[in-house]
């Protein structure tokens, strides 16, 4: 029975939670709580965002670092208005994506897409021999 109690405990609140239960008798119950959050795994969010100023980079930063979006960067209105402005932003953008362990890429001459580290951007071959 405690076994069985161990295994329930495992499953409902993780590895090595702190239960006393060494009281309980073959008759006894073992209250579980079961509202609680048992790491429900959260859905990826592909998210779009324009960048017109290097302060517009700040809003896909931040969902990237909370780690389940993956970003689609429109960089036209920033390239049209100031390069020096998008070279900053993009290096914003390299930096957290080496920070978080994720991949950057670009496509299309106007979108770069960012995403966390359980992504991968696929390349084809001729992409991959240009960038080397």
């Amino acid at each position: 029975m405690k076994r069985v109690i161990s295994q329930l405990r495992d499953k409902f609140l993780g590895k090595g939670a702190n239960v006393d239960y060494s009281d309980l008798d073959e008759e006894d119950y073992l209250e579980i709580d079961a509202g609680k959050d048992i790491g429900t795994k959260q859905k990826i969010v592909v998210k779009p965002f324009v960048v017109e100023e290097f302060a517009h980079v700040k809003p896909a930063l931040d969902a990237l670092r909370e780690g389940y979006t993956i970003a689609l960067i429109n960089i036209k209105p920033i390239k049209d208005k100031d390069i020096v402005e998008l070279k900053r932003a993009v290096n914003k953008l390299k930096k957290t994506c080496d920070a978080i362990e994720g991949d950057i890429a670009g496509f299309g001459e106007d979108w770069i897409v960012v995403t966390p580290n359980f992504a991968e951007i696929y390349r084809t071959k001729q992409i991959e021999e240009l960038e080397e």
